[in-house]
């Protein structure tokens, strides 16, 4: 059986350069030569996974069909590469280091000092091996998160040189995505950064074979020369990724310049022509549009895009689906709580959505935004928290039910429409204790997510404590509330919408999570098609 070839990819200079699209990029270069890959990406923080961080500091949390809560470039991975991937695809220190720990409190380390060299590296090792092991691919792709000389990445970094030690030098390559940037006084491209970042990879005993320079114009030729120079790597084996208006347009963009081409040689790799057709197609959805929709998503963390990358992206591919440009604007609804910021705001769009978040803040302006959209039929989608003050707000203004609200907001509420589920109500621990993951779901026939869909079953995925209280179920109903979809025993309200609306659903899954670019999900498709068709019925 042939060894599994490894490609490292590792970031210099700052952070947020675009390793994870280089990842993905290299990745699809391989699947259209018919090459069978995956990919881990390593996060050198101490958490052991992603599911407590804050959006503001970490960006969104994307979540697996098995229920880990992962950092945001396994996100960019599945819908990139088309993959569904598992815990076992992201590594972290709080990971290794904590089974390290609980091997020596075992005794399995009897009579040894437990040191990083190399108790953490054989580890690490381990847990890459184990991804080889379970999925068998042609090649391997290792994200290093965090940029070279950051003293957590140092126990991966020196991992990752002794497996190359060991896999030789036909089976593992090296890739260093660093930026050059432009003065702005002068014009010229700076390749210091670059030089400085490799000699600190230089130092730590690995030498790259691929350089990418991310820069906000195309390399030039100079600066190209300068880089193979002094950090000792083949000119042709330098690559330029400027800013791009499409990030899909990254692995075409890369492999015109040789990259697939040059990774099966240093990899040697069986030559393979590569088939970008359907991929040139999904591409060309984003740059050739036809008209362009507005949408607003109103939410908590509305400075942070990251914070919603999935969201954006799963609109996204349903509007290039279509060929049409979505124009996506961020509401924060702590300014409509706040008074700072009217509630007419949401004139200005097309349709609007209220994702999924926690706690309190800006609570009362996405219930107030959805008030908005139930009362001037404006296209709405409320996404897990969105679909829980949808029902809190239907149950306020609709039925009448004052003091309505969410226990996990107001636990001592008149009415707590939105209750913390049976299940979670023992446990004491926050990290990967939500419904979390892929679960069946029941769609109810007759419904518009019954005609969305076309069947009664579905599978989506999860992030929540909460959710509807059954109690207030027949009430809400008689006052013509619709429950479309329901979990497979019936006990948690999946769905809810409002029939003689134009398009007013809420889901308590996250159907953002499983979009990909060519393959909308189906509500995110009725949503833009419900936008178009309103559109052109108001020119004519």
């Amino acid at each position: 059986m042939n060894p599994v070839k490894n490609i490292v990819v590792t970031g210099g200079v700052l952070s947020g350069l675009g390793k994870g699209i280089v990842t993905c990029s290299i990745g699809k270069c391989l699947q259209v030569r018919g090459f069978k890959v995956n990919v881990i990406k390593i996060d050198p923080y101490l958490n052991i996974d992603a599911g407590t961080m804050n959006p503001y500091i970490h960006g969104e949390i994307f979540v697996l069909d098995d229920g880990y809560e992962a950092d945001m470039d396994l996100g960019n991975y599945e819908r990139f590469l088309d993959l569904s991937l598992s815990r076992i695809n992201n590594i972290t220190t709080g990971q290794v280091y904590l089974e390290v720990i609980k091997r020596e409190r075992r005794g399995d380390y009897l009579g040894k000092c437990v040191q990083i060299i190399p108790h953490i590296t054989n580890e690490i090792k381990s847990r890459i091996r184990l991804v080889e092991r379970k999925s068998r691919p042609d090649v391997l792709i290792i994200e290093v998160g965090g940029t070279v000389g950051d003293i957590e990445g140092l126990p991966f970094l020196e991992a990752l040189r002794q497996l190359a030690l060991k896999k030789g030098h036909d089976n593992m390559m090296f890739v260093h995505v660093t930026l050059v940037p432009t003065l702005s006084t002068t014009g010229e491209q700076k390749t210091k950064p670059t030089q400085h970042s490799v000699q600190e990879l230089r130092r730590i005993g690995i030498q790259p074979d691929i350089i990418i320079c991310r820069s906000t114009k195309p390399l030039r030729k100079g600066a190209r020369e300068k880089i193979a120079l002094f950090c000792n790597v083949d000119i042709e084996c330098i690559f330029s990724l400027p800013d791009l208006d499409v990030i899909y347009e990254a692995p075409l963009y890369l492999d015109q310049q040789g990259l697939g081409e040059t990774v099966l040689r240093r990899l040697k790799l069986e030559h393979r022509k590569p088939d970008w057709s359907s991929w040139r197609k999904i591409v060309d959805g984003f740059k050739n549009t036809v008209d362009t929709i507005t949408v607003g998503l109103c939410g908590k963390y509305a400075e942070l895009k990251d914070a919603y990358v999935s969201l954006i992206e799963a609109l996204k591919h349903a509007a290039a689906y279509r060929r049409v440009a979505v124009d996506i604007k961020l509401i924060p609804s702590d300014r409509i709580e706040q008074g700072k910021l009217s509630i007419n705001v949401l004139d200005r769009f097309d349709g609007v959505v209220v994702p999924g978040g926690f706690g309190e803040r800006g609570a009362e302006g996405k219930i107030e935004a959805i008030r908005y959209c139930r009362e001037n039929e404006k296209p709405f989608l409320g996404l897990c928290f969105g679909f829980q003050l949808a029902a809190v707000e239907y149950a306020r203004n609709v039925v009448k039910l004052e003091g309505a609200h969410s226990e996990e907001i107001d636990p001592n509420a008149k009415h707590l429409v939105v209750t913390l589920l049976q299940e979670q109500k023992q446990l004491k621990e926050k990290g990967g204790t939500m419904r979390l993951g892929l679960h069946k779901i029941s769609i109810v026939k007759g419904t518009r997510l019954y005609s969305i869909y076309g069947r009664e079953e579905i599978y989506e995925r999860h992030r929540h404590r909460y959710g509807l209280n059954n109690e207030y179920r027949a009430l809400l109903e008689k006052h013509g509330l619709v429950f479309s979809a329901f979990s497979e025993h019936g006990e948690i309200v999946e769905a809810l919408e409002i029939p003689d609306h134009p398009y007013f659903i809420a889901t308590q899954y996250h159907p953002e999570f499983i979009s990909r670019p060519g393959k909308p999900e189906p509500v995110f498709l009725d949503f833009i098609d419900t936008i178009l068709r309103l559109k052109n019925a108001s020119r004519s």
